[in-house]
């Protein structure tokens, strides 16, 4: 009875050798690989096992659900076409990663002389984008005791960046009361928004400040910009108004007097007579509008 065991057991073994020395059997080193912008990546489809001498080797891109041939009929094809490279036995070499070449790739390895004459590996590649240079907004000048919020942000990093504020180039701390150097700043600062706000301003907070934008593929920042910290000067503010009140009083009262005085009073020269002149003879010459002469005198023959 163990005899027949034992029998069945080797013969399942024998069965599961040849089965498996005339399958084709994939593998792959990392089915989820990151990559930089424009550095080199290298997607891994090894055959572990095969019977047949040429095996077809295909590699596609699937998209948004589409697939596309990148490695078919033994070249390079598609966006890959001028940076892809295969490599022994069936590894995809992209020479210069770009962002568009995130998406889900799959190697199929067909062997027609093999028992199981087909297997595949799906692999996804995630391309990082290193940020650029953020936008900084930082007020040139605020008054002691107010709320102001300073705003730095970038859309191009992958995966999206984390944000650093720096003053006089020092790093601030995300939570100022673990630094006694910070302690009594009242400022939050928001890492994934990039916000950088403060509830009651100090003078101790006037500075060069800008941001560092930061991920996986590198960091860039904005330029050092000033932020000046002033008192409100109550007094200042009072005598300006004050003179300003005065200056109208005067001229509203300088007005009023030249007005009274009659030095802004115009004659009237629009009554003017003018008179016809008259003539010595004993002709009387009146207007053409009578539509007639008329004899005022008698002459004497």
């Amino acid at each position: 009875m163990a005899l027949g065991r034992h029998t069945v057991v080797f013969v399942l073994f024998c069965c599961l050798c040849y089965i498996t020395a005339f399958a084709v059997i994939l593998r792959t080193t990392n089915k989820d690989v990151w990559a930089n912008e424009f550095e080199p990546i290298e997607l891994t489809c090894l055959i572990e096992s095969i019977s047949t001498n040429n095996p077809r080797i295909e590699w596609k891109k699937i998209k948004n659900g589409v697939p596309s041939y990148v490695y078919f009929q033994s070249k390079i094809s598609g966006d890959l076409e001028d940076r892809g490279v295969l490599r022994e036995p069936a590894n995809l070499l992209i020479l210069n990663a770009s962002r568009s070449d995130s998406a889900l790739y799959r190697c199929e390895v067909a062997a027609i002389d093999d028992q199981k004459p087909f297997d595949e590996i799906l692999i996804s590649l995630a391309v990082r984008v290193k940020p650029v240079a953020p936008r900084c907004s930082v007020p040139d000048s605020v008054i002691v005791g107010s709320t102001v919020e300073l705003r730095c942000s970038e859309n191009e990093a992958f995966p999206p960046a984390h944000y650093q504020w720096y003053r006089n180039t020092e790093e601030l701390p995300e939570e100022p009361k673990t630094s006694a150097r910070f302690y009594n700043s009242s400022y939050v600062m928001n890492t994934q928004t990039g916000s950088l706000k403060f509830r009651t301003v100090k003078k101790e907070d006037a500075g060069e400040y800008y941001c560092q934008a930061r991920n996986e593929a590198g960091t860039s920042r904005c330029s050092s910009q000033p932020m000046e910290v002033y008192d409100l000067d109550i007094v200042g503010i009072s005598l300006k108004v004050l003179g300003v009140m005065i200056a109208v009083i005067f001229v509203t009262v300088g007005l009023c007097r030249i007005q009274k005085q009659g030095y802004c009073s115009c004659k009237d020269h629009g009554d003017s007579n003018y008179k016809v002149p008259q003539h010595s003879s004993g002709m009387d010459y009146v207007s053409a509008d009578e539509g007639h002469f008329r004899h005022k005198s008698s002459f004497i023959i």
